[in-house]
């Protein structure tokens, strides 16, 4: 596996090498181990989730508040989608800041996200399979959403707001200033 760190503190991109042969390939998705030497972190995934979603499908800017924050490890298995992490972490070089990164079934890319992170992604291919493991399990009552459109955070979907399938609850995302921050 290759683990490249983004310009955001603690985001990694990682590569699965993909084995091929005429049957197909063959990848380890995760290794803890390798995970641990190349970032020095060692999360304790304990629940695991999966979405499937249509074209336009818009998911987040979610994350979970106080302790229930969640580092997630997330993947495409099928389709293609742009991910995004907001840094919401007060002491983190890189507050305020996003990044979008193109995760797809053909590219095999993984993006690991932190605690302390809101986080979504736009479905770009007629369908998305979205899984990813999480290190706390969900709780309800400390979910929260910030708002994808906000002007704070200024993200770049790669799609016109008119063409979004949102949830009613993303569409009343709160604003930046709103927003929990994590100290």
């Amino acid at each position: 596996m290759k683990f490249i760190p983004t310009e955001l503190e603690g985001v990694w991109l990682i590569e699965p090498v993909r084995h091929r042969d005429t049957r197909g390939y063959f990848c380890e998705t995760f290794r803890r181990d390798l995970f641990e030497k190349a970032t020095g972190l060692r999360p304790d995934f304990v629940q695991e989730n999966e979405s499937l979603s249509s074209q336009g499908v818009v998911r987040g800017l979610h994350y979970q508040a106080g302790s229930a924050a969640q580092a997630k490890l997330v993947r495409v298995s099928e389709g293609t989608i742009v991910d995004v992490a907001v840094d919401l972490r007060r002491s983190s070089p890189t507050y305020g800041r996003h990044i979008c990164v193109e995760l797809s079934s053909d590219n095999g890319r993984q993006l690991f996200i932190p605690r302390g992170f809101a986080h979504g992604f736009a479905v770009l291919s007629p369908l998305a399979r979205f899984q990813y493991k999480v290190d706390n399990v969900y709780c309800p009552e400390a979910e929260r959403t910030l708002r994808l459109d906000d002007k704070e955070v200024n993200v770049k979907w790669p799609l016109d707001r008119s063409a979004m399938i949102l949830s009613p609850k993303d569409e009343a995302g709160l604003c930046w200033e709103d927003c929990e921050k994590f100290d």
